[in-house]
């Protein structure tokens, strides 16, 4: 048996979308080499190479995570769903009493003894994905019915998102978003989506009223104010609130057509959060505008596939839930372009697979396992019929 055949064989599931995942994890080593070098010098005295290794580790068992969870039977997913939303409420609340404060958001806990953090966030993204797919594939029947509607859906879906809402607000409305696509693909009866809508405003108005009058109990209502109004009145914001706008659209003018070429920006010195928020502005200024649709056009491939394959499965929770992932994919990676593009606010979402990170990372690629893992199955029903 030859290399190719042995890779083919142990590869199982959509050949496109495993090149993706290659492609994506290419990009990040290089874009996080030319990206990082800010943080070294802040933190290791210019030693890039530590972070590129560190980061390059991180893939590499992101790719492991990926083999592994393709291997897994994607039903099992959704036995585990219950159990996965118990752990998510459990992270979130342990999160936000005593998890490490950077920029007045507790996002991260401390694994203790080790002084490694865990964004707990990520895990309770996927874990309503999969509850809500799990929800809406197993009660098709009566999914129109109150009971059935608002306990097994709206309510976890209010629950966890309020609880993300309080140190990551863009995370929160982006996930709100996906489980309202999610119910309307799932043919969930319209007064009951609606009824989700109006209840998730009234939870973020009351949110925001609690911020504005008891700022020490949600301080991250100011920053949504600011960020929000910066955004919207840029003439009248300072240059200190724009400054990050402001660099990278400095770094992606820069880039013009075909870029300044891989590790000779000059703006990755700059630009906050380069190795993060804002990878996608060094991307475009050393590949150029040709480098920055590349990546947008390998997240739509990435989305097509995903939706070939809910098109051609035959089990609800299968279908529901390779949706749910590739929405939060696409929709993470427009929404990071949006902000380096100054067409939203700024979030602090990163792009997926690319951006530099540990959580986020290892996560999305639990999301790609499970994409895998559904898209084995079809291939393995596909191949039984003929």
């Amino acid at each position: 048996m030859n290399i190719s055949t042995r890779i083919a064989t142990e590869l199982r599931g959509d050949r496109v979308i495993w090149a993706v995942v290659v492609l994506l994890a290419i990009i990040s080593m290089l874009s996080v080499f030319s990206s990082a070098s800010t943080l070294a010098y802040e933190k290791r005295a210019g030693e890039v190479g530590y972070y590129l290794f560190k980061h390059g580790v991180i893939l590499g068992a992101g790719l492991v995570i990926i083999y592994i969870c393709h291997l897994l039977a994607y039903t099992k997913y959704s036995r585990w769903a219950p159990a996965m939303m118990v752990i998510a409420v459990a992270l979130l609340l342990v999160t936000n009493t005593f998890g490490v404060e950077i920029n007045s958001a507790k996002r991260w806990i401390e694994i203790p003894f080790i002084g490694l953090t865990f964004q707990g966030s990520d895990f309770a993204k996927l874990a309503l994905i999969i509850f809500v797919a799990r929800s809406i594939g197993s009660k098709q029947d009566v999914i129109k019915d109150f009971k059935e509607a608002f306990v097994p859906i709206i309510l976890p879906i209010l629950l966890i998102c309020a609880l993300i809402a309080v140190n990551d607000l863009s995370s929160a409305v982006m996930l709100f978003f996906i489980c309202i696509l999610m119910m309307i693909v799932g043919r969930v009866a319209l007064q009951y989506i609606v009824m989700l809508i109006l209840l998730g405003i009234c939870v973020f108005s009351l949110m925001v009223m609690i911020g504005a009058r008891y700022p020490d109990l949600l301080p991250r209502a100011k920053t949504w104010e600011n960020r929000l109004e910066t955004f919207m009145n840029p003439e009248l914001a300072s240059n200190d609130e724009r400054y990050q706008i402001t660099k990278a659209q400095i770094a992606m003018a820069n880039g013009g057509i075909i870029g300044v070429g891989p590790g000779n920006s000059t703006q990755r010195n700059y630009v906050p959060s380069a190795h993060a928020d804002f990878i996608y502005s060094i991307i475009v200024e050393e590949y150029g505008a040709i480098g920055g649709c590349a990546v947008i056009l390998l997240y739509v491939l990435l989305f097509f596939r995903i939706v070939r394959l809910v098109t051609r499965s035959s089990k609800a929770f299968g279908a529901m839930v390779a949706l749910g992932i590739g929405l939060a994919l696409l929709l993470q990676a427009f929404f990071n372009i949006a902000v380096n593009l100054d067409l939203l606010p700024i979030t602090g979402l990163t792009l997926p697979l690319i951006s530099m990170g540990g959580t986020s990372i290892l996560f999305t690629c639990v999301s790609f396992g499970i994409i895998l893992s559904v898209s084995k199955y079809i291939e393995a029903v596909t191949a039984d019929a003929t």
